[in-house]
């Protein structure tokens, strides 16, 4: 009597079952990078509604940041400001500009400039800026070289990974705090390594790495 089923159809569940495994882990290894800020978030700088260049009001001009973003110090997050505050130099300065019509428009009118958020954390995680500004991390450790952008750019992952980082070290990214809104400031190698322990010993700087300090 002849078979029925080809001798290949015995290994057809084994074949079957590697098959969905290896495409598990395909699948589960492109989501693990692509669905991650560090793909999604990193290099995305969005067109706003006004060209406003960072590069010639922070690097040229020398405009501290706490002039816009006034609640940096007090807040948990970091404000964008009204448009008054802008019209506050735009008023002598390229008054009739084109460009800087939404600008017009908002003061006139009272409904806010759509800005285009760029740095943003989930809704499950709590983060608080004045709490870092306040103990020496530089604006420049979680968004770049501001003062070098003509727009701004997402230029940190931000992830959970990069937030541990500097949980667990925080000396290096511990500057002193007249210089933490200052884009250029250096320290000495020589010296850097003694000089972050020490902010952190004097300071009392205690970072929790514990899952309740940024998901409550």
């Amino acid at each position: 009597m002849s078979e029925l089923f080809a001798r290949w159809y015995n290994q057809l569940p084994l074949k079957l079952t590697v098959g969905l495994l290896v495409s598990a882990v395909v699948v589960s290894a492109g989501a693990w990078y692509y669905l991650t800020p560090e793909y999604s978030r990193v290099g995305y700088q969005p067109i706003q509604p006004v060209p406003f260049s960072h590069l010639t009001h922070v690097g040229h001009l020398g405009l501290d940041c706490r002039y816009c973003h006034t609640g940096v110090e007090s807040s948990w997050y970091a404000n964008i400001p009204a448009a008054s505050v802008c019209m506050n130099c735009h008023s002598q300065v390229l008054p009739n500009d084109p460009r800087l019509a939404p600008i017009r428009d908002s003061v006139k009118t009272g409904a806010p400039v759509p800005w285009v958020q760029i740095h943003r954390t989930p809704d499950f995680v709590f983060f608080n800026h004045a709490v870092h500004v306040n103990r020496g991390v530089a604006c420049v450790s979680c968004h770049g070289q501001i003062n070098q952008m003509v727009e701004v750019r997402h230029a940190r992952s931000l992830t959970m990974a990069f937030c541990l980082d500097c949980h667990r070290n925080p000396a290096p990214h511990i500057r002193p705090l007249e210089q933490v809104y200052s884009m250029t400031w250096t320290e000495d190698p020589a010296r850097a390594v003694e000089a972050g322990a020490r902010r952190v010993r004097d300071w009392k700087i205690h970072p929790s790495t514990d899952c309740s300090a940024c998901h409550r």
